[in-house]
């Protein structure tokens, strides 16, 4: 349901040199658009279609798609984001020589070309989220120290590692994502990528960021209700902190934090409408 940005998200992914084929998962598009998906596949080679399944979230949608390619590096892309060129080519080089598994995150961008916020994080906690929903930790100096977000630093000249990257865009190695079991089918919509970091850090692997590979993310074009998503996220955020919580005080400040980073998540799509999404 992402509307007229999944068509040219496509084109830009075809457009790679490097891409043996583009894996497109239809989780329930609209009559129109799948049979446009359909026609697309039935004219290129190079595009497969996984298709019937319904909107089973986008966890489970995105291992569907790695199981049906065939190749040995995998690269995610949302369907509103668009790959610059020689994007493929630069996320391969970021992974090449690191150790089992890796994970090499793109530089996300707004249609303006600055960088979008989340492409790149820091350790994501459930102070660290809580205050960076709220919008405390940016606008209170003291709190400052626990922004989640490093958009406002100056890009790096070259790879670098850096806890959390985007799933709007990301490369891994197939026997990497496998060995992880690929993304935890518990998250419908959101945090699937965070929870996919962490693990790639806990298994003693390592999360980069590749400022050359560059991709411009539409953001907000579901056509799902907003207080939906962001509901779904906060949910998902509860989830993860609860799963990486390895204490019983940890357990318990999961618990007793999950409902206010719910109800900062679903605020947030009202402030929208007051003045319009966060860039």
């Amino acid at each position: 349901m992402t509307g007229e940005s999944l068509f040219p998200s496509i084109e830009s992914a075809l457009a790679q040199a490097e891409a043996v084929e583009v894996v497109v998962v239809d989780n329930g598009s609209t009559p129109e658009d799948a049979a446009r998906l359909s026609g697309m596949a039935a004219a290129n080679p190079r595009l497969r279609l996984v298709s019937g399944q319904g909107n089973v979230g986008f966890a489970r949608g995105a291992n569907l798609g790695a199981r049906a390619a065939r190749g040995d590096l995998l690269v995610f892309l949302n369907p509103d984001a668009f790959l610059g060129p020689g994007g493929i080519s630069a996320l391969a080089a970021a992974l090449a020589g690191r150790p089992s598994p890796s994970l090499v995150g793109a530089r996300i961008l707004n249609r303006d070309g600055t960088e979008q916020r989340g492409g790149r994080r820091g350790e994501v906690t459930p102070l660290s989220t809580l205050l960076s929903l709220s919008s405390l930790a940016s606008r209170v100096p003291a709190l400052n120290r626990y922004e989640v977000h490093l958009e406002g630093e100056p890009t790096p000249g070259q790879v670098i590692e850096a806890p959390t990257v985007s799933g709007a865009c990301f490369a891994m190695r197939r026997a990497d994502f496998e060995a992880l079991g690929g993304f935890d089918e518990g998250y419908f919509l959101h945090v699937e990528d965070i929870d996919l970091c962490w693990r790639v850090r806990q298994a003693g692997g390592q999360v980069v960021f590749q400022p050359a590979a560059e991709v411009v993310h539409v953001g907000h074009t579901s056509r799902a209700n907003p207080l939906r998503v962001e509901y779904a996220k906060g949910c998902g955020l509860a989830r993860f902190f609860r799963k990486r919580a390895r204490t019983p005080v940890g357990l318990l400040a999961a618990w007793a934090l999950g409902p206010f980073i719910v109800a900062a998540a679903i605020v947030r799509p009202v402030l929208w409408r007051l003045g319009g999404p966060p860039a």
